[in-house]
């Protein structure tokens, strides 16, 4: 065992102060939710707390194409009814809406992931934690689901500089498809997500025969899953799976996205982990003693949300909180 864990936590406020629309289920208040919950239980002095940078344009660009950051720094509510042409080329609209500081919302979360891969790279924290990051939908030329820039993949390649293997665990419900993607002809990053499949769930993506290709052949897992899958279930795979991958792939280093939408009673999930289910994957991955990004995701029933990754938070800090009160 090494001595206990340097927790490096990235939070800027204005991350939640975002609105994506009135029928939407984005609601980025789940943030700033979950950060008042992290300092109602003191766990913010176990920590140290950072404000992210504002990723630069040049750094989004490290995966994004120019043109597609450069319309996302452009495009404002006022302006985008004379850009149809582009809004549909960059799959912005209903799903991936253009609202007030989108731009800058994109840079916070993505400086976030970016930020704790270099504290981790510079071996100033063990683990780094973003819960406004997560946002794996995101392609290089194109928004998807709800993501505009992939913070993911950008902080996976910021790892690569120090790491010849990072290894990507995903446990939204939904498909990380646009992290998988990206590395999809690597053997440098190994992506294994645990996902709904099926039903024409979105994004539709994620077969168990998905394995990736090229130099990458071998090198993605596809975990699918149907309704209603529960702790006992999903906790038994995921351990079997994750420790069989650490053992052959042997990372320098992981990335943990723990989008929440697989708790039960999401409103769009639909998986029935409780949140100690959901915890266990956390405390699962710390027992490596790797050094560990983990990031928030999906997740749209936003009070279970914040208790959820207010209960990871502690299991990252080896802190229990008060029993029955995140049942």
């Amino acid at each position: 065992m090494r001595p206990k864990d340097k927790i490096a936590y990235f939070y800027d406020g204005d991350v939640g102060s975002v609105y994506f629309g009135p029928n939407h289920p984005m609601k980025p208040h789940r943030l700033c939710m979950t950060h008042h919950l992290v300092l109602a239980y003191d766990l913010h002095k176990k920590m140290e707390i950072y404000r992210p940078h504002k990723a630069y344009p040049v750094e989004l660009a490290q995966f994004h194409s120019a043109d597609y950051v450069e319309f996302l720094h452009r495009i404002t509510p006022d302006t985008q009814h004379l850009f149809s042409n582009e809004l549909a080329r960059y799959n912005l609209g209903e799903d991936c809406p253009v609202f007030e500081n989108l731009f800058e919302f994109c840079q916070i979360y993505a400086g976030g992931t970016i930020d704790a891969a270099r504290r981790l790279n510079n071996q100033l924290c063990d683990i780094a934690i973003n819960w406004a990051g997560g946002l794996h939908h995101a392609k290089k030329c194109e928004a998807s689901g709800f993501c505009y820039i992939n913070d993911l993949v950008l902080g996976i390649l910021e790892l690569l500089k120090y790491h010849a293997r990072v290894l990507y665990i995903d446990i939204d419900v939904h498909h990380g498809d646009g992290v998988e993607e990206a590395f999809y002809f690597t053997d440098r990053v190994m992506t294994v997500s645990f996902h709904k499949y099926g039903d024409m769930f979105f994004p539709g993506t994620g077969d168990v025969k998905d394995i990736g290709e090229r130099e990458g052949k071998f090198y993605a897992i596809n975990v699918p899953l149907k309704d209603g899958i529960d702790d006992t279930s999903f906790t038994r795979l995921f351990k079997t799976i994750i420790s069989k991958v650490v053992e052959m792939y042997q990372p320098g280093a992981i990335v943990l996205q723990c989008g929440a939408d697989s708790l039960a009673g999401d409103r769009l999930g639909c998986f029935n982990l409780s949140i100690d289910g959901h915890a266990e994957c956390v405390r699962i991955v710390k027992k490596f003693n790797l050094p560990l990004l983990v990031t928030g995701g999906g997740g749209y029933t936003k009070e279970n949300v914040a208790r959820c990754w207010t209960v990871e938070t502690g299991v990252l800090l080896d802190t229990e909180l008060p029993n029955g009160e995140f049942k």
